[in-house]
């Protein structure tokens, strides 16, 4: 289930990031997705889902950070 564009992602993605955290999520999820279709490429028993999400988040982790005020901001 690719993401098209940022209005077709998760509410706690679209409602907590900034638009451009917003793109590199889509992005990297989308990658991820066609990444590891294979399971054999997974860890555990984790969905292909679930892998990607976990990828999308770890992307932006790498260019923005949980402020104090609980708002993401670039590092």
């Amino acid at each position: 289930m690719p993401y098209r564009n940022i209005n077709e992602l998760p509410a706690s993605v679209r409602d907590n990031l900034p638009k451009h955290a917003q793109d590199i999520y889509k992005e990297a999820f989308n990658h991820a997705w066609d990444e590891y279709a294979d399971a054999d490429k997974r860890r555990g028993d984790e969905s292909r889902e679930e892998t990607a999400h976990k990828v999308a988040w770890s992307a932006v982790k790498k260019d923005y950070a949980k402020g104090e005020d609980d708002k993401w901001h670039p590092k």
